[in-house]
This record gives C-alpha cells, structure tokens and sequence, in this order.
C-alpha cells in the first residue's frame, strides 16, 4: 500500500484568536456593502427629494441620510397633524351629537308641543 498523505485544514492550525482575526475584514466587509446598499436603496426612494432640495450635485452618503431623515421629520409632523384633525373632528361630531341628545330629551319633558318646538325637533332630525 502507498503512503497517505493527510492534508490538514488550514483553519486546524489557526488559534481562535487567528480566526477572528482573519474573519473580522470579511465581516467589516459585509458591513460596509449592507449599509452602502441601504444608503443607495434611500437615494432611490427620495429621487424626488433630492432634486428638491439639491437638483445638481453629486450626491454624498451623509447628503443621503440628511435628507432622509429631513423628510422623515417632515412626514411625521404631517401624520400628526392629520391625527389631530381627525381626532377634532370626532370630538365636534361627538359633542354634537351630545348635544342633540340632551336637546331632545329636554325637548321631550314637556308634554305640550309648542310649533317652535316641533320645528325644532323636525330640524335635529335633518
């Protein structure tokens, strides 16, 4: 029989501190390429945005986040003041129609209908 020969792995050499040491630019790598994708991936979101606020330059990373995070800003203020006009007008139509409640039933104590009180009472109805 011919003598085997037995490769060793590289990686069976390698203290664990080796290791990391090896690995920790690869994984800085893939760090670097996922933030540099979501950066190009918010650029293309906020193509109007740009051309808003800088139509002709070049733009840089930090240019990106700036805007991005302006228009997020931007947004929210939006969404909050679209709650609050909903929120007022549920208030006004709450209240109101309170009021039409209490209007009716003291309207209705009253055993004797004047004519005002029935019109009234025809024009809560509408």
């Amino acid at each position: 029989m011919a003598p085997s020969t037995v490769f060793l792995e590289p990686d069976n050499l390698l203290t664990p501190k080796e290791k990391n040491k090896l690995r920790k630019p690869v994984v800085e790598k893939m760090r670097r390429d996922r933030i540099n994708s979501s950066i190009e991936q918010l650029k293309l979101l906020l193509e109007k945005e740009f051309q808003r606020h800088q139509p002709n330059s070049k733009l840089e990373k930090a240019d990106i986040l700036e805007v991005a995070v302006s228009y997020l800003k931007q947004q929210s203020q939006l969404q909050m003041k679209r709650s609050f006009h909903k929120s007022s007008q549920f208030d006004f139509r709450e209240g109101y129609a309170r009021c039409l409640q209490e209007a009716f039933h003291f309207l209705s104590l009253h055993k004797v209908r004047t004519e005002t009180q029935t019109k009234l009472l025809s024009h809560f109805q509408k």
